[in-house]
Order: C-alpha cells, then structure tokens, then sequence
C-alpha cells in the first residue's frame, strides 16, 4: 500500500507521466528511470529501446483504439566558443545558436501503431578554429572533408563544421508505422534506437546521430514459461533490423559511395532465478549499400566468426551487456564490453582477449531526501582508446569506430551512431538527479579525452620540437553543469541548461613549456514543451 501511495504521489507531481510513451533521454524517461530503481515500477525494456516500446505504462485492458499529442517541444542552445552537444539526433549543436522544433501524433488500433513525429532544426554554425581535416589537400575532397572534415583516420565521416554556412535541416524524427501481435513486433520508420544499460555513452547504438530509415522486427520483453511443464524461463527480449546509413554533406566527392547497410540484431535474457539481473549480446555490421547481398543482410546471425568477417568489406561490431538492479536498496551497476575486430581462431582470443576492445560501465544509487525530494547518483566510465597491441606490437593506425573499406566509419550523416564522445578517446562522468514537485534538476561534472588514438598514432609521429611532446599535446575536456525542467503551470514545461567546458589543448597543442592552451566554451540551454 505504501509504495502505491508513493507511486501516486509521484505521477501527481508530474503530470506529463501520465503519458505511455517516453521518448529516448526525456526528463520523462529519466524519473521513470528513478522510479523503476526504488522497485515502484518495472522497466518496460532490457537491452534495446525505441520510443514505441518506451511502454513505461501497462494497462489491465487495452482500449481499442487510442490517441495522444507528443509535444510540440522547442529547444535552444547557444555555445559562445565551439560546438557542444551530445544524444541530440538532427540537431547539430555547433557554434552559435542553434534549435530544434518538434511535435507530432500518435495513434494506436488493434496492434497497429502509427506516430509521426518530424522535426526541424537550424545551425547557425559560426566559425570556430578547428584541427587541420586528416583529408587536407586531397582533391576528391576539396571543398568538403579537406576543409572541414575529421582530424583523425582518413576513413571516417565526422566533419568539425558542416559548412562556413548556417543551414536548416529538416527529418522524420520518431515517425513509424508498426504493428504488434502478442508482444511479436515489426515497425518501419526512423525512430531513434538506444542499446544497452549505459546511461550517457553506450557503445554499440543511441540517438546521437540523426535518424535513419529502417526495418525491425522482434520480440519485445516477455516472459517465457513452458506451458506442459509450467516452467519460467524468465524475460526474453529479442530485436533485429537493417537501416540505410548516409554520408554527410560535407564528406566526399563520390556519389557512388554515398549510402551504406547496416544490420543488426540485440538479444537479452533476465532469468528467472536472479531479480533484477539481465544478460544481453548485440551485433552489427555494415554493409556498401550498392552491394546488399544474402551475406551483408543475414551473416550477423552465423554464431561463429571467421576469417573473412574481419578481412572482407563489411564492419562487424558486437558487444555483451551486463546490468543487475537491486530495487531493495535503490542500487545498479552495468557494464557493456565489445570489440570491432574478430579473431581467426580460439588461440588468438586466448592469447590476447582485450584486442579491439572498449567498455563502458556505471553505477546508480536512489536517494530520498526530506521534504519529498528525491534523487539518483550516476557514475559511468567509457574506454574507446585502441588496444594496448595496436600500440605495441601491430604498428598500424586504428580506432574503434572506424573501417578502412567503409570509409565513412561508424556514423550516419556525419555523426557518431554509438557513444556520442566519439572514437578513441575515455570519459568519466558524475551526475546528480533532483526530482521534486515542479520538476527536476541534474548536476554534473565531465571529463573527457577526445580521440587519444590520434594522439597515440598520428601526433605522436610528429616533429613536435622545443620541448613538445604527444602527451603534452593531449586533449581534455571538462565539463561543468546544471540542466534542468520546471512546470509553470500544470501542462507547460520549461527546460534550462548552463555548462561550462574547458577545452584543453583544443588543437590538440600545448604551450611551448608544455602547459595548456585553453578555450572556455558557455553553452546556455532553453526549451519548451507543451502537454495537451
């Protein structure tokens, strides 16, 4: 009784959780996300989420057919010196302002689910002093990634500016038209896709990147019992689909290389004899789209891995997740591992486990604080630097995500579909969630590494001269800040934000005395969002 008069209480305070649907890293989904923690509700997911199966509301019975008005939501950012901005789709948060609007319709009969949801954006996109492009001088990419393009490996489609314009953009967002039989599920549509328990940084797929057209099918969350012998075999959670990946504007001048297939399926397991505790196995791999075969739609499910998987034209990632959850004390702990590069045999993963991987993991801690506060600790920890063997022992350039046949790397439209911190590099990030009546509150510090295999393999072979050195060079980012969402009244949302960043070394160059050189960004948030 106690923890439905809690529940209560809760949803009271905050009237857009009356809703069913909650899009991908909303204040919406994260008090949610609050209350599954402290055991009051159950997460509707296990290791793969789109805002269709957000569900974070069952019914006893379904209404036959049902309506509801997402939004409309209007967001603002400013940053004073350089681009900031993370787990924001469309939206490509450069220097200046910048904005996105959206808003849409969902309807839902009969297992048939129809949301539209499109967005537009604008950048003003000012300019910034940036990294000399990796493609400078290259004459296939003049005027686009030899300008603007990524300081990195010359495979990867990750412009530093899009342009010396401000530009509009204008997608889909989180539209799809799906249909849903007894928990079996097939949708097409462009909605954003999160995998895995990572909350800031997951390895293998979040909505950093703009939507893509895509197919899924699978099986949402559902308990599988044996019915002869009524056996619980716990939750089973099972998803696949194949997207269409594009370049950026500003990549190259080839327009026979401007699309690419990726395939992919999450599969998650919570067993019946440990509460709160799921295991789950993500593969993906991408495919030249002017070359869709059986081999590039189908050979992720093929349980081994051979020779040619790590040599031919397709980039394969795959990654295991762990996450146990402990609503007795309010308690999770997660972790993701994955490796972009496959072994020719048993030995060579006994020999070197740890090549090509990278890990993301974290913890989370609910707290009540008096007078109906309450609130959730994060620490999460991100490793996308290259092995220790590509250093040391292999002698070749590399990083995590990137591919020398898919030349433009682990992205779509020029932004990073796995952690938004980007390739090669580590984070460390703190978080403090407030949740109180007229809204909530995160506070947070950020420290970040952005692509140390440049660093390890590119700058490190540089005549650095008097004095400098590639570890002097190192960038680091830190990142200070308070964001937030406040109800004036009951159906009217307010979001704001104030993050202060320290780009040190931000061309990747220290001072001749090996101190750094600094660069301040402000990035000022504002928003609105209206609940009918």
């Amino acid at each position: 009784m106690r923890k439905i008069l809690f529940l209560l209480l809760s949803l009271a305070a905050f009237p857009f959780f009356l809703f069913s649907q909650t899009l991908l890293k909303s204040s919406e989904e994260s008090y949610f996300d609050f209350l599954s923690l402290t055991g009051e509700i159950e997460r509707p997911t296990l290791n793969f989420r789109t805002f269709s199966d957000n569900k974070w509301e069952k019914k006893e019975t379904e209404e036959p057919f049902s309506f509801f008005i997402i939004g409309p939501e209007w967001y603002n950012s400013y940053n004073t010196s350089e681009p900031y901005g993370q787990n924001d789709g469309l939206l490509w948060q450069g220097k200046g302002y910048n904005t996105i609007l959206s808003g849409g319709v969902r309807f839902e009969y009969f297992g048939f689910e129809l949301t539209l949801k499109p967005e537009i954006t604008f950048s003003q996109n000012a300019a910034f002093e940036f990294i000399t492009p990796a493609y400078k001088g290259r004459s296939d990419y003049e005027g686009k990634a030899g300008d603007y393009g990524y300081y990195g490996l010359a495979s990867i489609d990750a412009p530093q500016r899009f342009g010396d314009k401000p530009f509009f953009s204008f997608g889909p967002g989180e539209s799809e038209l799906r249909y849903t039989w007894n928990n079996i599920t097939l949708g097409f549509g462009t909605q954003s896709i999160w995998v895995g328990p990572a909350e800031i940084n997951p390895l293998i797929h979040s909505n950093n990147a703009p939507n893509y057209p895509k197919i899924d099918l699978g099986l949402r969350k559902t308990k599988i019992i044996i019915p002869w012998k009524n056996i619980d075999l716990g939750n089973l959670e099972i998803r696949n689909w194949w997207g269409y990946l594009s370049e950026s504007d500003y990549f190259d001048l080839d327009q026979s290389n401007d699309h690419n297939l990726i395939s992919a399926f999450s599969l998650a397991w919570e067993p019946p004899f440990i509460k709160g505790f799921s295991l789950g196995i993500n593969r993906n791999m991408l495919s030249k789209w002017n070359n869709i075969d059986t081999y590039s739609l189908f050979h992720i499910y093929w349980p081994f891995i051979d020779t040619k998987a790590g040599l031919d034209e397709n980039d394969q990632r795959f990654s295991l997740t762990l996450d146990y959850m402990l609503p007795s004390s309010g308690f999770e702990m997660y972790l993701e591992w994955a490796r972009n590069d496959y072994s020719p045999n048993l030995e060579f993963v006994i020999r070197y486990p740890f090549h090509t991987q990278a890990w993301t993991g974290g913890i989370k801690k609910a707290v009540i604080f008096p007078n109906n506060l309450k609130g959730k600790f994060l620490f999460e920890i991100t490793h996308l630097e290259a092995s220790a063997d590509y250093y040391n022992l292999i002698g070749w350039s590399t990083t995590f995500y990137n591919h020398h046949k898919i030349s433009q790397g682990y992205t779509n439209e020029g932004q990073w579909l796995g952690a938004g911190i980007g390739t090669g590099g580590n984070s460390q990030f703190a978080g403090l969630y407030l949740y109180y009546d007229k809204g909530n509150s995160l506070f947070f510090f950020q420290r970040t590494n952005p692509d140390l295999d440049y660093t390890m393999f590119v700058d490190s072979k540089k005549d650095s001269g008097e004095g400098h050195s590639a570890q002097a060079n190192i960038r680091t980012t830190l990142s200070l800040g308070v964001t937030g969402d406040y109800f004036i009244i009951e159906n009217l949302k307010l979001h704001y934000g104030l993050i202060i960043t320290d780009d040190m070394n931000y061309l990747n160059v220290s001072q001749q005395n090996s101190a750094s050189n600094h660069r301040f960004n402000g990035s000022i948030q504002l928003g609105a969002k209206y609940y009918f």
